[in-house]
């Protein structure tokens, strides 16, 4: 990406209203989650046997749950782990996805034959199945197995979009011209097929955010996620979920919590998506696309 094309972006993102707010929140809650706990007074693990399901009040800022430990406490470290699974799997998935991705849609023949055929495998493998039986079996890993679980059965798409997307551009004329020039296939992808895919895989990888923590909520929520005595937003849900008219503060903070965490990574993922590309936003929102010159150097 050259640095006027950079600049312009730059600056359709900053002027996004869905950027900035969905930045401004997600670092809102990243603060909250990593530097919260140092505010509560209350460990997520401790006790309080003189209030076992009081209201929100001065001492326990959400309350506490049924055996008196402090919820808001116990939020935090359920944010936190959500966030951790999110990003990791997110990084991940993107990662894994682009290099099958370029790497099929690049070279082609019997390589792309292999590597399609193994995401077609993944695609109909029973992902949750797996999870399921999977799960139990790594809870001495941690939260790290668990994510690394997930993101197993997450980069497929972002691997058929990302070989599509490089199968048209190795089709480019600046593309075939520096291979006549004696550029190596790999000079080529990170000169001239990467920077094309930034846009694309930056928006990807905010979506897929968002994606593994309801992910990982759901699996906690039924029980095979993250296990006793560690939290996530998902167990405390789960928790929760038999009381949200008689004791509410146990079950909404974590529910608003988990809506606001994806709420921002949606709307950080539809800025950067009209930052990179306007004229397909534009589109897509019903407007008629304009001309911006010649196709190099657009994705």
């Amino acid at each position: 990406m050259s640095y006027p094309r950079r600049g312009r972006t730059l600056r359709r993102l900053v002027r996004s209203p869905s950027a900035v707010t969905g930045t401004a929140l997600l670092c809102a809650l990243l603060v909250l989650a990593f530097a919260g706990p140092a505010l509560a007074g209350w460990s997520y693990t401790a006790v309080d046997y003189t209030a076992l399901r009081v209201p929100p009040g001065s001492e326990h800022w959400f309350g506490t749950n049924r055996i008196g430990q402090d919820v808001f406490a116990q939020c935090l470290r359920g944010l936190q782990k959500s966030l951790l699974i999110g990003f990791l799997v997110a990084v991940v998935s993107t990662a894994g996805g682009t290099v099958v991705g370029v790497c099929a849609g690049y070279l082609g023949g019997w390589p792309d034959r292999l590597l399609m055929f193994l995401v077609d495998l993944m695609l109909v493998v029973p992902a949750f199945l797996v999870l399921v039986v999977a799960a139990p079996r790594l809870r001495e890993v941690g939260w790290i197995g668990y994510g690394g679980l997930l993101a197993a059965f997450g980069w497929m798409i972002t691997a058929r979009a990302v070989r599509a997307m490089t199968r048209s551009l190795k089709e480019r004329q600046f593309v075939v011209a520096a291979r006549y020039m004696g550029l190596g296939p790999i000079a080529v992808v990170r000169r001239h097929i990467l920077p094309h895919l930034v846009s694309f895989l930056t928006t990807d990888a905010t979506v897929a955010v968002a994606g593994a923590v309801i992910s990982e909520t759901g699996l906690s929520y039924v029980g095979f996620g993250v296990q006793p005595p560690d939290v996530s937003l998902g167990t405390l849900i789960a928790d929760s979920s038999d009381v949200p008219t008689t004791y509410p503060w146990m079950f909404y903070f974590p529910v608003g919590l988990l809506v606001l965490l994806v709420l921002a990574c949606h709307l950080v993922g539809e800025g950067l998506r009209d930052a990179f590309d306007p004229v397909g936003a534009a589109g897509a929102a019903g407007a008629v696309p304009v001309e911006n010159g010649p196709a190099v150097g657009r994705v």
